[in-house]
């Protein structure tokens, strides 16, 4: 069983594969000063360590690198493979600094290449929003960086003494009634417009109506009012350690 792990700054969310299948997944809290034992207690709480084999990691979060390699050399014997520079993914990365690519954009890149093809745009709803672009060559080619849905709330809660955090779904109409229902209006198609004009900029500057994937915890919520995006892949991210896992055997 390979065990896919993509740490992002907020949410940690993992899956067993059993071959090229998702047989489980969950999203936990990240935890930046977890040690390599506690992440032993963690883990063990939700599934069986001794069938795990290989282990993928994606780490947006630095200083859990070296606690994932405790953890896994402890308590699961597995191999263990850190999506960075070096690891084969079979997309060249032209960007300046390749270095500088979050390891969970280019797995996002890999596999929605590998699943719809390219050109194909990726739009990752998580601590920031990320769009990541793939050319018609399947090159990553670079991608746009935006502050993400939650802290941008929650900056504004923090700003506005008479605004309360809310729930984050849909209101019922655009027009807000009540200051609830207004900032869920905001927060909705705020993003959805958001989303649409920077796909459009993209797909402008590569010349092709690439196709647009959502990715991430809320891409549900925002895609249905996105024109721009096609399709809606939760658990992208781990699909792609999978296929970076088997490219690297």
């Amino acid at each position: 069983m390979l065990l896919a792990i993509d740490v992002g700054n907020t949410s940690t969310v993992f899956g067993l594969f059993d071959g090229t299948g998702l047989s489980e997944h969950w999203r936990i809290a990240t935890e930046r000063h977890k040690s390599g034992d506690e992440l032993g207690a963690l883990y063990r709480s939700f599934l069986d360590l001794g069938s795990v084999d290989g282990i993928c990691l994606s780490s947006t979060v630095p200083q859990l690198v070296r606690s994932y390699q405790e953890f896994a050399e402890r308590y699961t014997g597995a191999d263990l493979l850190e999506l960075g520079p070096g690891v084969k993914t079979g997309i060249p990365v032209r960007y300046d600094d390749p270095r500088e690519v979050g390891p969970d954009r280019i797995a996002n890149a890999v596999a929605a290449t590998e699943r719809y093809g390219a050109p194909c745009i990726v739009v990752d709803f998580g601590t920031s929003t990320n769009f990541d672009v793939v050319s018609a060559d399947a090159e990553y080619v670079g991608g746009v960086l935006a502050p993400g849905i939650e802290i941008s709330m929650d900056a504004l809660f923090a700003r506005a003494a008479r605004l309360r955090k809310i729930d984050f779904v849909e209101p019922e109409t655009v027009i807000g009634k009540t200051t609830v229902a207004s900032l869920q209006s905001g927060l909705v198609y705020g993003f959805a417009g958001q989303v649409d004009g920077i796909v459009e900029h993209i797909r402008g500057e590569l010349g092709a109506e690439a196709q647009t994937v959502a990715t991430g915890g809320l891409a549900d919520l925002i895609a249905p009012h996105a024109r721009t995006i096609d399709r809606v892949d939760p658990l992208l991210t781990l699909e792609g350690l999978r296929l970076v896992w088997e490219r690297n055997r």
